[in-house]
């Protein structure tokens, strides 16, 4: 993962043979601590998410199926950040497979999550703009779940090319997981393929449904397009930061310890911030009322006490028919 990391941590800067050490301010502690309270909340969040939609909205919905596959790819992007967090606090430790397999899991959350936000807006897109297309909710549905399993397709092929080049190595006595060498301009190819591009997709697209949306007066379309809208915004606004950052690093040269020391300071902070994002999509989802009373509902395993109480009636029904056939019997043979 240093490979869209690396920015001088040990505060070392090298010119013509020539050593300058920069003593700078470490917040390494605090940013593993943030990464732990991130695992924390995004588990908890996405798995209820899930469970929600699973349960109760049965994944019928094409916004639903978009959602439920952004909360497995932030889930996945999730699992690795205690092996970061250990590994800022004190250096890698896990061993070179885990150093992959971490890598490429980061890089599967990270370029799924991206993808699928982008096919979101472009069915939005497509539903409100273009609402006059021939159509239907079944065609859509399919279009839905292939742009999902495109994301994913596309997401491990571009992770295991960065994930292989991932190594462990020792340097100081102290154990990096990252690309040895100098990182280049080629390596980070997939960065604005995979990120300003979908960005600039989004934003025209965006631009074309507020000004669609403006004009049109059904309420319940602009709540739809507004969460969507939030769910979007969030992820270019977490990860924007962090990823110009990271382009801007590789055309930045600084032989001044105090710019250095900034720009390690704001870059970690960047990360953070990036990293959050995981944990974001599970409260902005519960803007929605309905979900949030399908949360309430699950909380409460209100499902299980009315699929009891059905169970009960059932039964009970059955057992009053068996006692009225028996009594009826009983009345017949009296009879008799």
């Amino acid at each position: 993962m240093e490979n869209i990391s690396n920015l001088t941590d040990g505060g070392d800067y090298f010119d013509d043979g020539l050593v300058f050490l920069c003593e700078y301010f470490d917040i390494s502690t605090v940013e593993a601590a943030f990464f732990v309270l991130i695992f924390i909340i995004s588990v908890i969040g996405n798995s209820l998410l899930i469970c929600v939609l699973v349960l109760y909205e049965k994944l019928k919905n094409v916004t639903n199926l978009f959602v439920f596959n952004l909360a497995c790819s932030d889930l996945i992007f999730t699992a690795t950040l205690p092996f970061w967090a250990v590994y800022y606090l004190q250096h890698w430790i896990f061993g070179d497979f885990m150093c992959k397999f971490m890598a490429a899991a980061y890089f599967v959350g990270l370029y799924s999550s991206v993808i699928l936000l982008t096919a979101m807006t472009v069915d939005r897109f497509v539903t409100v703009v273009l609402h006059n297309w021939p159509i239907n909710n079944l065609k859509r549905q399919r279009c839905a779940t292939g742009a999902c399993v495109g994301a994913w397709i596309i997401s491990v092929a571009a992770s295991l090319s960065d994930a292989m080049k991932m190594q462990v190595y020792e340097e100081d006595m102290y154990y990096y997981c990252e690309p040895p060498g100098i990182v280049e301009l080629g390596d980070y190819f997939l960065l604005p393929l995979l990120f300003f591009l979908p960005f600039a997709i989004v934003i025209f697209s965006y631009c074309a449904i507020i000004r669609t949306v403006l004009r049109a007066s059904n309420r319940k379309r602009h709540r739809a397009v507004a969460m969507v809208l939030f769910i979007v915004a969030a992820f270019f606004i977490c990860w924007g930061p962090y990823n110009t950052l990271l382009f801007i690093k590789l055309f930045h040269e600084s032989e001044v310890c105090e710019t250095e020391e900034r720009l390690v300071m704001v870059f970690k902070i960047c990360r953070i911030f990036a990293f959050s994002h995981c944990c974001m999509n599970p409260l902005l989802y519960m803007l929605s009322q309905k979900l949030r009373k399908h949360l309430l509902q699950l909380l409460y395993c209100k499902t299980v006490w009315r699929s009891n109480e059905r169970s009960t009636v059932q039964t009970n029904t059955v057992i009053q028919n068996v006692v009225f056939t028996a009594h009826n019997s009983a009345v017949m043979l009296d009879d008799k």
